[in-house]
């Protein structure tokens, strides 16, 4: 090689070097920026190094970024790569791929615009949104964080429902306490009983007056029943109350959450209802009493100082560390407990999972895995309680020692007062009786205290419920719409799920007039369902619109919108009951309608495949029906409500051709001229007959719109042309690390 040669080559590799180094130090400004944004204390030079790293520089960006992460021990995010025009943009800041160099992408008070900085608080350039069609986004989220914290933040709390329902009626808390103070009064007689039958009785063998205080004791104790009885009736009556409440408001917050924010575990869901199990356990076992009386134990030390002097002293001194071992252990069982409570859900999920495929389970033979997953949480479990029981035994046992080093260090000062003349041998034990008074409430408090642990935990679960949106505002306004249903539209709707950056569903405007008849066809996963649902008023879109008529759906009562919508979700659901009270789920339909629809469908034929007919057991779910059946039992639902706006999912899914072919005439018959029918399919070319608009979706968009004739012709010449390219296809991402 000549000189020139060598020459143009070191200055290729110079140029390529300098290249390199320029995005290098564009891409890790960039990403500094962004970790700037979210808080995560990474600097500059950590991100520089760590990206030029050899090891690093054969990765694909998004896993050079999680191994950045996992090497800086920064925990707790999550994130993903995806195609721009699938990305939500209200997930911004986010790093966008473009003119092959990364940028850290803002939103622009402009809705078109994006703002592009090479990293925080440099220059910066902007975009229209649309010259980002071919890019990529890196995007990264704090794991839990939600944008809705600050709406959530005046939720009211478990804790602040239990509060309202036990002081809306304050009449039984003066009860209570007068009777609680009586109660321990009265444990004082105990110790004055002893005073004066060591020094008067037994010098003196006085038993008129042994007799006498025998029988003011019997009356005292008979009191002392009385009164626990009286405050334990209060105490059980009072929860029973609050549980209801409690329960009824919990649950009917359960039966309107929105269904898009609803927790993906069926386990956690499970718990955090279940949670109120144990705190009406809590409030109507003798813990409450328990805890009512632990504020007394200072009275008890004042009357040891009255009689005893400064016997009083030991107990006064042990107090504060008895009260101190309590704290400590709440300490170290709260973080036990949450985790055990945590791991509790997983098992209660994976039980639901296992009960509901074990039918999958068996004939995939995947019994081992779901045995080895169960060993495992269960063995957790295990590990916790063992934690948990080790630090609670030692608080037990610490807490009697001290009881005990209370009760001898009590009598070896009363020796000494004694001989000083300050105290008497019937003094010396009554203190000794009001001693026990003071550590072994002590004692018991601190066990109180640890199942208290464990209620709070339950409450933290419910809490967590009634944070979750509701599918109307308790102080919303709702309206009243039309009567008649002209139009159903939506504009600019956008949905994603959860905190995914993916739009599910992304509608510039979409309407459907009185007198439609809609198929929806496309990929699956294309977003047909999830356009059903936003239009059913179960998912509420991220941003725009959904119109019924001239007026929002989600500020309409929910009572009108279901008595002029219908919808038929893809996977039927039955409930615990009979085939009739399936049939008439709502309670509003008569039984020559409920028969009528029956028959035409069929369903009377498994009536009278039952001795039982109409009166056919149903299990949860639907098991012993097949999904056929299931099915016409749901459609049968949607035709005797009557809508104005049918929203079908898959109606023929699992009927067979002659089923399907009678649906589609019972459906024909029992639309009116002027309702609105939207039916996702991907038997298409069954239902054609009864269409007149079909809308091709891809991606959470719709495509194309037009009638039978030109669209089946061009979907199938054009199959193959609306398959995603590899540059529009999600790529992987990873979870919180």
């Amino acid at each position: 090689m000549n000189s020139s040669s060598v020459a143009q080559t070191n200055k290729t590799q110079q140029t390529a070097d300098t290249e390199q180094t320029a995005n290098l130090e564009q891409t890790s400004a960039a990403l500094h920026g962004l970790c700037k944004e979210m808080g995560l204390g990474l600097s500059l030079g950590s991100i520089r190094s760590g990206l030029a790293r050899p090891d690093m520089m054969t990765l694909p960006f998004l896993d050079q970024v999680k191994a950045l992460l996992n090497s800086e021990s920064i925990k707790g995010v999550k994130g993903g790569r995806v195609a721009w025009h699938r990305f939500d943009r209200r997930q911004l800041p986010a790093l966008v791929h473009y003119d092959e160099q990364w940028w850290l992408a803002k939103n622009t008070d402009q809705t078109d615009s994006i703002q592009l900085e090479q990293g925080a608080n440099t220059s910066s350039k902007t975009v229209l949104s649309h010259d980002l069609a071919d890019a990529s986004v890196l995007w990264l989220q704090r794991a839990n964080h939600s944008r809705d914290d600050s709406e959530n933040a005046s939720t009211p709390t478990a804790r602040k429902l239990i509060l309202n329902a036990l002081f809306q009626d304050k009449l039984w808390l003066g009860n209570v306490l007068a009777a609680t103070v009586m109660i321990n009064l009265l444990a004082i007689a105990t110790s004055l009983f002893a005073l004066q039958v060591y020094d008067r009785v037994v010098p003196t063998l006085a038993y008129s007056t042994l007799a006498t205080l025998v029988a003011g004791m019997l009356v005292i104790v008979s009191l002392d029943w009385t009164l626990k009885r009286i405050r334990a009736k209060v105490i059980d009556s009072l929860a029973a109350d609050v549980d209801m409440r409690l329960s009824k408001q919990v649950f009917h917050h359960l039966l309107h959450l929105r269904l898009d924010k609803q927790p993906n575990s069926l386990g956690t869901l499970n718990a955090q209802v279940s949670g109120l199990e144990s705190v009406r356990q809590f409030f109507t076992s003798g813990i409450v009493f328990g805890l009512i009386d632990l504020p007394f134990a200072l009275m008890f030390i004042a009357f040891i100082a009255v009689i005893g002097g400064v016997v009083s002293w030991v107990y006064a001194l042990l107090f504060p560390l008895a009260i101190l071992l309590g704290v400590v252990t709440q300490i170290r069982l709260r973080t036990l407990i949450k985790q055990q409570v945590l791991r509790s859900n997983e098992r209660q999920g994976l039980l639901i999972d296992v009960i509901r495929g074990s039918e999958t389970i068996r004939a995939n033979n995947a019994s081992w895995r779901f045995t080895n997953e169960w060993e495992q949480i269960t063995r957790s479990i295990a590990a916790y309680q063992v934690r948990q029981k080790v630090v609670s035994q030692m608080s037990t046992a610490t807490t009697g020692s001290l009881s005990t080093i209370a009760y001898v260090s009590a009598v070896v000062v009363g020796v000494f007062q004694i001989e000083a003349g300050n105290l008497t041998m019937g003094g010396m034990i009554a203190c000794s009786i009001l001693g026990g008074r003071v550590i072994n409430p002590i004692a018991q408090g601190v066990q109180y205290l640890v199942q208290w642990q464990s209620v709070s935990q339950s409450l933290n679960m419910v809490d967590q419920l009634l944070a979750l949106d509701l599918e109307r505002q308790p102080s919303q306004r709702l309206l009243s719409g039309e009567q008649h249903i002209a139009s159903v539209s939506a504009e600019q709707v956008r949905f994603v799920y959860g905190d995914s950056p993916i739009k599910h569903l992304d509608i510039e405007s979409l309407t459907f007039n009185a007198g439609d008849r809609v198929l929806l066809v496309g990929p699956i996963g294309c977003g047909k369902s999830t356009l059903l649902k936003v239009l059913a008023g179960l998912y509420r879109p991220s941003e725009g619109r959904v119109k019924l008529g001239a007026l929002d759906l989600w500020e309409l009562d929910p009572q009108f919108v279901t008595s002029h919508i219908s919808y038929l979700p893809q996977n039927v659901h039955l409930f615990k009951g009979t085939l009739k009270s399936n049939l008439t789920l709502s309670g509003t339909v008569s039984d020559t309608e409920m028969m009528q629809v029956a028959s035409e469908l069929g369903i009377d034929a498994i009536a009278q495949s039952s001795p039982k007919g109409m009166e056919l057991d149903i299990s949860e779910g639907g098991e012993g029906l097949s999904g056929g059946q299931r099915q016409l039992v749901a459609l049968s639902r949607t035709i005797t409500a009557k809508p104005s706006v049918w929203l079908l999912d898959e109606p023929t899914a699992s009927l067979d051709g002659d089923s399907e072919k009678r649906v589609w005439d019972v459906l024909e018959k029992h639309l009116k001229a002027d309702d609105i029918l939207i039916v996702s399919t991907h038997r298409p070319m069954l239902a054609a007959h009864i269409a007149n608009r079909v809308l091709v979706m891809q991606q959470g968009k719709v495509i194309r719109d037009g009638t039978p004739s030109t669209i089946f012709p061009a979907v199938m010449n054009g199959a193959k042309n609306t398959s995603p390219t590899p540059n529009t296809r999600i790529k992987r991402g990873f979870n919180a690390v």
